[in-house]
């Protein structure tokens, strides 16, 4: 038996799964072979310590168990904390409300963007035969009778005769002669606010009636 032979029984018989010859060979070379011997006693050697390690039973301590959870701990990414800002959960603690600011904002934005783009002069009112209009000035004539609201927009109202209502001058100027009569009043907005709060109060009066 050569010495490569003789290394890989010796695995064979340390788990016990040699045959009963070959364990008797084995023996024979070991006998005649130092260098094997050797080799045997060392694997002999390994093979114990091995099985006393897995027959170790280890006691952790309360402390040592603390500070290997910690240690595992600190080795865990680190959580993302959350993004969510005080006005996030305030909307969402507050959908409806929410939802309505949002609609008011749109809406004067929308009234906001109207008011820049619209320069076109722009005349309403009921009674509009004797309403003399030239350029960007609307005139009640002197002796004429306008029966109900006047509304100008982007022009100059120029009120000469009667008005038997309210005269509103929108981004405009308004001329009230000593002859003229205006039985309702007389407005004047310059501001998009006011323009905005005008448009909704129109239009609310518009859907009410």
């Amino acid at each position: 038996m050569n010495c490569n032979v003789a290394v890989m029984l010796m695995h064979d018989y340390l788990d016990d799964e040699l045959p009963h010859d070959d364990i008797a060979g084995l023996k024979a070379h070991l006998d005649s072979c130092p260098a094997c011997r050797t080799r045997m006693e060392q694997l002999e050697q390994t093979e114990a310590l091995t099985h006393r390690m897995m027959d170790t039973h280890f006691v952790v301590t309360a402390e040592q168990s603390s500070q290997l959870t910690q240690r595992i701990m600190s080795s865990l990414p680190v959580k993302r904390r959350r993004t969510g800002s005080g006005f996030s959960r305030w909307v969402r603690n507050h959908p409806a409300v929410s939802v309505a600011a949002v609609f008011v904002l749109v809406m004067f934005s929308s009234f906001l963007a109207m008011w820049q783009q619209d320069s076109q002069l722009a005349v309403r009112g009921p009674d509009l035969a004797e309403v003399v209009i030239k350029g960007d000035t609307v005139t009640v004539p002197a002796g004429a009778h306008i029966n109900g609201d006047l509304t100008v927009e982007n022009g100059k109202a120029n009120v000469l005769g009667e008005v038997d209502g309210d005269v509103t001058v929108i981004s405009g100027s308004l001329y009230e002669a000593s002859t003229a009569h205006i039985s309702g009043e007389v407005k004047q907005i310059d501001q998009a606010l006011d323009w905005f709060w005008y448009k909704v109060t129109t239009s609310i009066s518009s859907l009410a009636y």
